[in-house]
């Protein structure tokens, strides 16, 4: 059996100057990684921020400009972005229309985490 989790855009959270919706909490998924639909407001930046995780974006739609230790780099539908862990990051959408993302992220204790439930048994 499969579950669908579906996109709740009227009930999309604040969080790092943008609108989200959180991958987890999930029960029923049994993963190493957390993950975020993210949706950047035309004209607006989200938060700058380092953290010790690493990190993908993955550009669904609209075009922005990724800011990554101060150097801006082209972010368009259909890139994929690694982000060390320590880099500093934010997007800026000077558009007029929105820009969405998927936002993915790991460590290692989330992994420890998805192995030692993955040895237990659990799916």
């Amino acid at each position: 059996m499969i579950d669908v989790r579906s996109l709740d855009r009227g009930n999309l959270e604040r969080a790092y100057g943008l609108d989200s919706q959180r991958l987890l909490p999930w029960p029923e998924l049994n993963a190493p990684f957390e993950g975020a639909w993210c949706v950047l407001r035309p004209q607006t930046t989200s938060t700058a921020h380092s953290h010790h995780e690493y990190e993908i974006f993955i550009a669904l739609s609209g075009v922005a400009t990724l800011v990554v230790d101060g150097v801006r780099h082209p972010f368009a539908a259909g890139d994929v972005v690694r982000l060390p862990p320590g880099s500093t990051h934010c997007v800026t959408n000077e558009g007029d229309s929105d820009f969405e993302y998927y936002g993915v992220w790991w460590d290692t204790e989330m992994s420890a985490r998805f192995t030692a439930r993955h040895e237990a048994g659990v799916s």
